[in-house]
């Protein structure tokens, strides 16, 4: 038999190699196209069977979990009578063969984690307990070694929402991962968990804070209880790195830090026009009226995105000085977007002033002005 099926591919090989060179081409694509075809159904056909093995098990396990989690964390009966450290769980509930599979322990941990962005307090801390009293840190920080980047991710975010620390050694290296996912996930872990310096990465970045992790980092600032707010203009001053220096601003402008306003007046000198529109919108938000003069003076000279800035820097300021130099600019000026922040300034002044110039240029200027002024006295529009 096996002579004979020899025979036969040693035939169809010198027929082949008698066969034209384009024939032996297309051959060879057809049969690599099946083999690929047949490959890629393989995948999809073992991820499909994965995929319901793992719903069976979670079937099977998820309610047995929740049940002992149930039991010895919601209902326990010393939750009012002690302190959560003091409180023991039964041994036998937590050492149930199963709970030992590693597949079982994954679904305790995400279901403990799950539970706890539901309860505070002292159900929160109890379920926290009983992930350290069933050893699942050990789990989560063996994720960390992964040489995966999703395993790694799923690792600071079990132990951060555990509230469990990370060595510095351990995180502040994935905060400066290649990796956008991980990077975002290890900055925001190691500000939540970190107690004395929660900015200490600011230091090491060289890879950039894209526009969406700020959001997600400073809302994970601005409502972590007892955070350690450091001065930000330390990065501003010296920071080479762009995103962390525009950051910071934004920062700096939140917690109102009036001693940072040197730092941020030196950007204004800095040649890339982005970073100055930036500083100029921070020292509007910090109503810094020690930098209208010089913004006075450099605006002729700036690109429309930093001109525009300093006309709102000038309306958040409203020390008054420079009204006539935001009427010159609403009448003269041929650029919309120009005239329409030079009257939210104006109007933004609230001063008996300020209202009389809005009065004044109803009466001198065309309809079209007229309309800007009616439209940016609408008290809906925040500026």
């Amino acid at each position: 038999m096996w002579s004979n099926l020899t025979n036969l591919i040693y035939s169809a090989y010198e027929q082949f190699n008698y066969l034209p060179l384009f024939i032996e081409i297309a051959l060879a694509f057809i049969f690599i196209a099946i083999f690929a075809t047949l490959i890629a159904y393989g995948v999809i056909l073992f991820r499909r069977w994965r995929g319901y093995v793992d719903e069976k098990r979670m079937a099977f396990i998820r309610p047995r979990v929740e049940e002992m989690i149930t039991e010895q964390v919601l209902l326990n009966e010393n939750l009012e009578k002690m302190q959560v450290a003091e409180i023991e769980f039964e041994p036998a509930a937590l050492n149930d063969k199963i709970y030992k599979k590693e597949w079982v322990r994954q679904i305790i941990i995400d279901i403990l984690i799950q539970y706890r962005k539901n309860f505070r307090g002292e159900v929160g801390e109890l379920l926290r307990k009983l992930y350290l009293d069933m050893n699942l840190t050990k789990d989560s920080y063996d994720k960390m070694k992964s040489l995966k980047w999703e395993r790694k991710i799923k690792s600071v975010v079990e132990l951060t929402q555990m509230d469990v620390q990370i060595s510095d050694v351990t995180i502040l290296p994935l905060t400066n991962s290649t990796n956008p996912a991980l990077r975002a996930a290890a900055r925001n872990a190691y500000i939540q968990l970190s107690k004395n310096e929660p900015f200490k990465f600011f230091d090491i970045a060289t890879e950039p804070i894209l526009p969406w992790d700020q959001l997600e980092l400073f809302k994970i600032i601005t409502t972590t209880k007892d955070i350690a707010i450091p001065n930000f203009s330390r990065w501003v001053s010296y920071s080479t790195n762009k995103s962390v220096v525009s950051f910071c601003l934004k920062l700096i402008a939140h917690y109102d830090q009036q001693s940072a306003i040197p730092a941020v007046l030196d950007l204004l000198a800095n040649k890339d026009h982005y970073f100055r529109a930036d500083a100029i919108n921070c020292l509007g938000k910090l109503s810094a009226e020690v930098a209208e003069e010089r913004l006075i003076r450099i605006y002729n000279t700036q690109p429309l995105a930093c001109q525009l800035e300093i006309l709102k820097a000038l309306g958040r300021i409203a020390s008054g000085k420079h009204l006539e130099f935001l009427k010159q600019e609403f009448l003269y000026s041929s650029n919309f977007d120009i005239r329409m922040n030079a009257a939210r300034s104006i109007i933004k002044h609230n001063t008996p002033g300020s209202r009389a110039l809005i009065d004044e240029l109803k009466e001198i200027t065309h309809e079209e002005n007229r309309l800007i002024i009616s439209h940016c006295q609408n008290p809906l529009i925040k500026y």
